[in-house]
Order: C-alpha cells, then structure tokens, then sequence
C-alpha cells in the first residue's frame, strides 16, 4: 500500500512573514511566495545546527506543534501555511523531534486553516476564546472580590478535591497536558492558555479588579479553553473539573 503523502507546516503571524526570519533581518513572506520555490537566505553550515536565529526552515507534520518554536509571542491572528521541503533535509533528534523536518529551501504550497493550529478542535477553542471568556470573566472576577475568603477555600477544594461528580483541577490539568503530548498538541495548549489570559486582561483590564481575582479568572479561563480543546477525548468527569463546575453556583450555606 502507498504511503499517505506527509503535508509539512510552518505558521507565520497575520502579515505572512516568517518570524525568525524578520528578526535575522532577512524577512521572508510565505504569502508573497505561494506556488514558489524558496531558498534560505543565510543558511547554516554546520547542519542542522543554530548558527543564528534564523539558521533554517523549520516545519511540522503534526499541525498540534505548528506554534511551537516560531519565535512569535501567542497572539491571534496567526495563518498557517502548507510546504514542501526540498533538497537535503535534517533533523535535531528524530527519537524527541520525529514530527519536525529542517530545510533550506521549500516550495509554498498554500495556505490552510489557520485554527488548526490550535488543535483537533480549534474552532471551537476560538469560539471559547472569542465568545464565553469575555462573557464570563467580569462575574468570575466580581464573585471573588465579593468573598475572597469563601471563593479561597471553594477554589482550594476545586484544585485539590474534585466533587462528587467530577475529578480534582489539578489532576484534570495534568491529564490534559499528558492527552496533548501524546496527539502532538502541547503547542496548541500552551498557546491556547496565553490566548486565554490575554482575553482576561483585555477584559479586566480598565475594572478595579484585584490581582487575586484576576488570578482566579485566569485558571477559570484556561480550564474552559482547554476543555473545549479535548471536548471529544474526554468524559465530563474530566471536562467539568477543567471548567470548574459547581464554583459559579451560590456557595453552600452552613447549617
């Protein structure tokens, strides 16, 4: 049987220029160069080794890892383009890098969905990003400035004890971080937890917050987001104690 062609994938920030590329000085732009050829403009002698910044091409196969080692800060838009390598290719360690190819010329094939990037189901983590975050974090921010005391020990017993309905948040986080090494999406996972903050601190960011409360919507957020990101790999055992179900609802009373 043939094998399945392997597509490769570099991501660019909105303007279509490589980052390590634009900070060498040697700016190359992947969305002025669809359909071309592409030589490295300084590429490195020792092979495959840094000599600059900006030493080579660096691609992936599993789109999961496409934000990873970019030099670009986690913002949105990023776009995400499709290449093929061509002459001699490397690789650092193909036993810790078997996803990741280097090169010094590729031909652009085209550009792709950008929020593949961010995983198997990016769309719905932008939507999570995009749309419940900023409707949800002023309340998370008020409820524990209303009673940082009582919303102390509720998020304590979240991370630590779980509910009767759900694990811990610590160990859904952990699980979590353990699901995207193995599908290849600690790239997207990490990215997506900065995209959730900068969401928090874009919409806390001219209130009175306090740092505590600020701190409480960011594991809040992150938990949401990363929970949209595994919504078909895990039962919602998992995924409500990500979101952390059960600490928007009124605290109990004591008898």
């Amino acid at each position: 049987m043939p094998r399945k062609p392997v597509t490769w994938y570099i991501a660019t920030p909105a303007d279509g220029i490589i980052e390590m590329s634009r900070e060498a000085g040697t700016p190359v732009n992947l969305a002025a160069s669809v359909g071309e050829v592409v030589d490295h403009p300084a590429p490195c002698v020792n092979k495959w080794f840094d000599e600059s910044r900006f030493s080579y091409f660096r691609m992936v196969k599993r789109v999961g890892e496409a934000l990873e080692d970019t030099g670009m800060c986690p913002t949105w838009p990023v776009r995400l383009w499709t290449v093929e390598p061509l002459g001699e290719t490397g690789n650092w360690s193909q036993r810790h890098y078997p996803y990741r190819l280097l090169s010094h010329q590729i031909r652009v094939l085209e550009e792709t969905d950008a929020h593949r990037a961010l995983g198997a189901a990016g769309r719905d983590v932008l939507d999570v990003i995009q749309h419940e975050i900023p409707q949800r974090t002023a309340h998370w921010a008020a409820d524990w400035d209303a009673d940082p005391e009582g919303m102390s020990e509720r998020k304590w017993n979240w991370e630590q004890c779980g509910g009767p309905t759900c694990g811990s948040g610590r160990w859904a986080d952990s699980l979590a971080m353990a699901v995207s090494h193995n599908r290849r999406e600690s790239a997207a996972q990490t990215w997506i937890e900065h995209l959730a903050r900068d969401t928090v601190d874009q919409v806390l960011a001219d209130t009175g917050a306090s740092l505590m409360a600020r701190c409480y919507a960011y594991s809040r957020a992150t938990g949401c987001a990363v929970a949209a990101q595994h919504q078909a790999r895990f039962e919602p055992y998992v995924l409500d104690a990500l979101r952390g179900v059960g600490l928007d609802s009124p605290a109990p009373i004591a008898a």
